[in-house]
């Protein structure tokens, strides 16, 4: 069973967080966006303080444990926003699960696969990890993901991040990097959507560069599109107030 937080009261908003991150991630806006909504924020499997049940893993797999999740909570409608990596997740449950959704949300996420330039990065950094291990990974992982006139801003929070990256197992972070490089396109879920969906876009997104949500932002019979000055794959951070502001008004239009 996941670990979460459930604070709030309303209609259900899902928050779901990236790689190497966990529920935490959310806490510069759940507090806020908890006066309005029933918010709810997981630890992915093998994330922060939830169990990695399986060797194997795979989009699918998460996805069905955020079903058993929303389940036991006995929630059968919500609004799901899922950052980068839960963007994969989310976009594997709405494949499958729309009629749990009434708006999805793209939060510096793509539902594009792989390129082979990004597989072989995946590769490099499994290779990386069984080397050097997991603390030195998220050393030079996680300051890269700020826009670099924001890291020394966001120097205290960057501390955080890592130590959270930092204490994530070793084959928590193996297996999903190997779910990552290994998803398939989902272009086609965003298409059919029949709900809303959210892009929240940093313009100086290293991760999920800003050309690559140009080509996907289009693409839903109802999509609403936020562009962040200034910010890379951090908007919950980099941009607090206008994520609480964006976050809130999108759950408000969906339900």
């Amino acid at each position: 069973m996941l670990e979460y937080n459930d604070s709030g009261h309303g209609f259900p908003l899902v928050l779901l967080h990236g790689f190497c991150e966990d529920r935490t991630l959310w806490k510069y806006c759940e507090k806020e966006l908890a006066r309005h909504y029933r918010v709810i924020t997981p630890d992915l499997p093998g994330f922060g303080e939830s169990r990695l049940e399986e060797t194997t893993v795979s989009m699918e797999y998460f996805s069905e444990q955020l079903k058993s999740l929303l389940d036991n909570l006995k929630i059968n409608k919500c609004v799901m926003i899922g950052h980068s990596l839960g963007g994969y997740i989310m976009l594997a449950f709405a494949e499958k699960y729309e009629n749990y959704l009434t708006g999805i949300g793209m939060f510096h996420s793509t539902a594009f696969a792989d390129s082979e330039e990004k597989k072989e990065n995946r590769n490099k950094t499994i290779a990386f990890i069984e080397k050097h291990g997991v603390p030195m990974f998220a050393e030079s992982f996680v300051a890269p993901l700020f826009s670099l006139r924001n890291r020394d801003l966001f120097k205290t929070e960057i501390k955080e991040l890592i130590q959270t990256a930092a204490a994530t197992s070793e084959v928590g972070v193996i297996e999903t990097t190997k779910a990552m490089r290994d998803r398939k396109d989902r272009i086609e879920v965003l298409k059919n959507a029949n709900v809303p969906v959210l892009f929240v876009v940093g313009k100086l997104d290293g991760a999920v560069p800003l050309e690559k949500s140009l080509e996907q932002c289009y693409l839903p019979k109802h999509s609403i599109v936020h562009f962040l000055e200034g910010t890379g794959h951090m908007g919950m951070i980099e941009r607090k107030q206008e994520t609480i502001t964006i976050l809130q008004h999108f759950a408000a239009f969906c339900h």
